[in-house]
């Protein structure tokens, strides 16, 4: 647990004005000085984040914020880090300063939270909201907040016994609703073979695998599946000596001569297609995918890349898909590049993104990028998804999965 990345966690963002004690709450719930605290409004300025296991509930990420009300020019690119930080959240903590909640200027305190909540709803994040500093508080107003308020915690980061019970509810929330999630444990059963294909070429980390591999190898292993790792060199011997394979999953950059070698009887997809799934929506990639053949000379298309890495002339982003979607659709297609957690702001000037397979990135970040294309009518797909269209597998790739999951639409944006 302690190995697990921050795009395997949860998300747990603290939102609120200055000075509403967001750094100090954030301080005693991961039990270390993390966040800068101080009187002075906004202090805070870059998100902070923290990866913590949030026993009993798992490993989580908790990311300070600078506050909504910051000013001036800096200020206003302050909040716009902050409002950019809610496509990756789980779970937000609204921390309003209950002094000021129950004093003569309290309306303003609750007219940043109505204004908030739109892009809640809109990311579709719940969230908890928190009085804190209680002790600064008369006895009265208080206990008129909790009475208005029941559903909110009400802490002061000065009593360690507050913190514990803040806890013990923000647990109770992140567990409600909360489903496992798997790579391939609901495709394959238990005792069942599956067999991956990495190629070794120069894109190939020396002396490791790739992230996407070791989950998988990891996944299979907390389900009970059997797996084995060949060369795409080694793949047809390595069929010959298995009785039984329930599934085949290669690198992307294979899949042409994989598909050759694999009978048509064994299920075939993609490390890339299975994270499509596992971190976004396969149906939206797969419809996305269609607007390939739409494709005209001029058409721009967005390349968006989760993770920074050093580029070379087999990079599958900037040059292997470029020449091979230039070549399956004969046009002359304008392609831009987007790395990071940052995507353009305005995604209709595009006629298609196409997605890295987002191990990088948390899937409530993958869902928000989907939702927000969709929003503006964009067309959304995958690298796993439009390299097996490409080389003409889509099909078969995609069999794996029910068709109920391949007709599911991602809710819009509102």
């Amino acid at each position: 647990m302690q190995g697990t990345p921050n795009a395997n966690r949860k998300h747990i963002v603290l939102l609120g004005r200055r000075n509403a004690g967001k750094s100090s709450l954030m301080n005693a719930i991961v039990g270390q000085d993390v966040s800068i605290v101080s009187d002075i409004k906004g202090t805070t300025t870059d998100p902070i984040t923290k990866p913590m296991e949030f026993l009993p509930f798992g490993p989580v990420v908790f990311v300070d914020t600078a506050g909504l009300d910051d000013e001036g020019s800096l200020g206003s690119l302050r909040v716009e880090r902050t409002m950019k930080v809610l496509e990756r959240t789980d779970f937000a903590l609204y921390v309003m300063d209950a002094g000021e909640a129950a004093g003569k200027n309290g309306q303003e305190e609750f007219d940043a939270l109505k204004t908030l909540e739109a892009s809640l709803k809109r990311f579709r994040i719940p969230y908890l909201l928190v009085f804190n500093k209680i002790d600064l508080v008369e006895g009265n107003a208080l206990l008129e907040l909790r009475s208005k308020y029941p559903e909110a915690a009400f802490v002061t980061t000065r009593e360690r016994s507050d913190i514990h019970q803040f806890k013990d509810l923000l647990l109770r929330h992140l567990s409600q609703d909360e489903s496992e999630e798997t790579l391939l444990g609901d495709l394959v059963p238990s005792g069942g073979t599956v067999v991956m294909v990495v190629p070794i070429d120069s894109e190939a980390p020396k002396g490791r695998i790739i992230l996407p591999q070791v989950q998988l190898i990891r996944d299979c292993l907390d389900h009970g599946i059997k797996s084995y790792v060949v060369r795409d060199t080694e793949l047809q011997e390595a069929l010959g000596d298995l009785r039984r394979v329930d599934l085949v999953v290669t690198d992307s950059q294979a899949f042409q001569r994989v598909s050759q070698l694999v009978p048509e009887s064994i299920p075939l997809t993609s490390f890339s297609i299975l994270f499509a799934r596992y971190k976004g929506d396969i149906g939206a990639f797969a419809r996305g995918a269609e607007a390939v053949a739409a494709l005209e000379d001029g058409s721009r298309v967005l390349i968006s890349e989760s993770c920074t890495h050093n580029h070379s002339h087999e990079d599958i982003g900037r040059v292997k898909i470029p020449k091979l979607l230039r070549r399956h659709t004969g046009k002359d297609l304008l392609f831009e590049f987007k790395t990071g957690h940052d995507l353009p702001r305005d995604l209709s000037a595009y006629d298609l993104v196409i997605h890295c397979g987002s191990c990088m990135l948390n899937r409530k970040t993958m869902e928000s990028r989907i939702a927000l294309c969709e929003e503006v009518e964009t067309p959304i797909t995958n690298y796993g998804v439009v390299l097996a269209l490409v080389t003409g597998i889509l099909e078969r790739s995609l069999a794996v999965f029910s068709q109920d999951a391949m007709h599911q639409k991602t809710e819009p944006i509102v």
